[in-house]
């Protein structure tokens, strides 16, 4: 495969056109963290309100990821992918045009929606690529498209110097911000002309009912209820998060507290309605149609420690450099981006190395427990540490976290084929559960050394945690490593009716 990657023909061509539309959609997701300073001084916000924004920008990325699962599987990734790259262009004019603080909260939280792009294409590069292959090429889009937040870092203060056009050093963030929407609603547009669902040939597998997660057993549909529950938690945590800076006042949050207990409900009725024949035991699944929900839950765990402390060790890291060392605000941003660079070698490394090792399990517990054992030696990082030690240990944690969220998502499309987008949301969802506890945990521990002891010594041990539930309850795919996935063989794709773009 490796040789062939660069071809940019057939299945190439697909992973390379859908891992640069993830690419774009993180650009997009991304494009505050660079221009945050010229945003507060040009509206002189406060410290707490440039951090709410922030916290925006994951909020709705939560429900998205679940509500775009359920649109993918039922019209297939071409379509919504198209549709999202296209609407990316609203949320960010309209945040571009803002005029006080309230207007960009409500722009954020529209532009959140965009960080839900990323589950579209793990279906995607799944119809594409056979299991034994999997890995490799989910590796590929996570990891270069992920690097889609580097690459904003990058560039768009650059642009935003470019679009001053000579006015000294004001930074033309608007329309900096709004030119990112912009091209990601043209790619969006190039892309649907320019790729399809499925191989031509191949069936795309729909799940009879897209309301909720299909499930195969009674017990497991209670266990789906149990595991959506902190979904919901999070966005009243974050709710609370807006009380706390004036944007919501005490009576409109427990309005929205009132709101989020109903969406609960809501997709709550919308599992049974999909399910509701099993839980009457008017349907029983076949051993050979069932799998075992409790396997998506120690999936969405192990995001949850991986990606999510990823996105709040990114938050919290130029700092940690910066107050630990004694470094310039410059240099510390350095060092910390090499913990994002990563993204571009460890994650396709994760799921190389679960393609390659002959266990996916395997791999998952061992990546999942190095990323604990390097949590567990950051926290005893201080003002005694080498330097160049600091920033060896850094790349090393990077790797065992990107590689981990590599693995896991080596494993998603394997668990059942035709709720691939469904299970993909879920657990893409429980990253940024991770991140919005992670970083609320560190908002309230002390400053300095001993806030970030706790803090990495916790992220630690949450990874050992999950790497044990790994290790003893997570099983190794059905298929893992075969030339065709599950429901699928040569007669089926010879005799499916050939499709020129769905």
């Amino acid at each position: 495969m490796l040789t062939e990657l660069w071809s940019f023909r057939g299945r190439y061509r697909i992973l390379h056109l859908t891992w640069f539309a993830f690419f774009l959609s993180f650009v997009v997701w991304f494009n505050l963290a660079p221009l945050a300073t010229s945003l507060k001084a040009d509206f002189g916000l406060e410290t707490s309100q440039i951090r709410t924004i922030a916290i925006c920008n994951v909020a709705l990325t939560v429900p998205a990821r679940i509500i775009i699962g359920m649109l993918l599987d039922k019209y297939g990734p071409r379509i919504t992918y198209s549709l999202l790259l296209m609407y990316a262009a609203i949320p960010c004019i309209g945040f571009a045009l803002a005029q006080n603080f309230s207007q960009l909260v409500i722009a954020r939280l529209a532009l959140s929606i965009v960080g839900a792009g990323f589950v579209i294409g793990i279906r995607m590069v799944a119809e594409w690529f056979p299991p034994k292959e999997i890995g490799l090429a989910e590796g590929i889009y996570g990891g270069w498209g992920n690097f889609g937040s580097a690459g904003a870092a990058f560039t768009l203060p650059t642009i935003a110097a470019w679009l001053t056009f000579g006015s000294g050093d004001v930074l033309n963030w608007r329309l900096s911000i709004a030119l990112t929407g912009i091209i990601a609603a043209l790619y969006g547009v190039f892309y649907f002309f320019n790729v399809q669902d499925t191989p031509p040939g191949k069936v795309y597998q729909k799940p009879q009912r897209a309301r909720g997660l299909e499930v195969t057993t009674q017990s497991d549909f209670i266990f789906l209820l149990v595991m959506n529950l902190p979904l919901i938690g999070v966005l009243c945590l974050l709710a609370w998060r807006l009380s706390k800076v004036g944007f919501l006042s005490p009576g409109q949050l427990y309005i929205v507290w009132l709101l989020l207990l109903g969406l609960y409900a809501f997709q709550a009725y919308n599992c049974w309605a999909t399910n509701k024949e099993l839980i009457a035991g008017e349907k029983r699944y076949p051993p050979s149609d069932r799998y075992k929900f409790s396997q998506v839950a120690i999936l969405e765990l192990t995001y949850f420690v991986n990606f999510g402390s990823e996105l709040a060790v990114v938050s919290m890291l130029p700092a940690f450099f910066e107050n630990t060392f004694g470094l310039s605000k410059a240099m510390a941003g350095m060092i910390a981006a090499s913990y994002a660079f990563m993204n571009l070698a460890s994650r396709p490394g994760g799921g190389l190395i679960s393609d390659k090792l002959g266990s996916r399990k395997l791999t998952m517990t061992v990546l999942t427990a190095g990323m604990g054992i390097g949590y567990l030696t950051f926290g005893r990082v201080g003002e005694g540490w080498w330097l160049p030690g600091a920033v060896l240990l850094t790349m090393c944690c990077s790797f065992f976290v990107q590689a981990a969220e590599g693995s896991t998502f080596a494993i998603v499309p394997l668990v059942k084929r035709r709720v691939t987008g469904q299970i993909a949301g879920n657990v893409g969802a429980y990253g940024n559960v991770g991140a919005v506890v992670y970083l609320t945990l560190f908002s309230l521990l002390p400053e300095g050394a001993v806030g970030n002891k706790i803090f990495f010594e916790v992220l630690g041990v949450m990874a050992m945690i999950v790497a044990f539930f790994c290790a003893f309850f997570l099983k190794e795919p059905e298929g893992s490593f075969a030339e065709h996935h599950e429901g699928e063989d040569d007669r089926q794709i010879e005799s499916a009716p050939v499709f020129a773009k769905d």
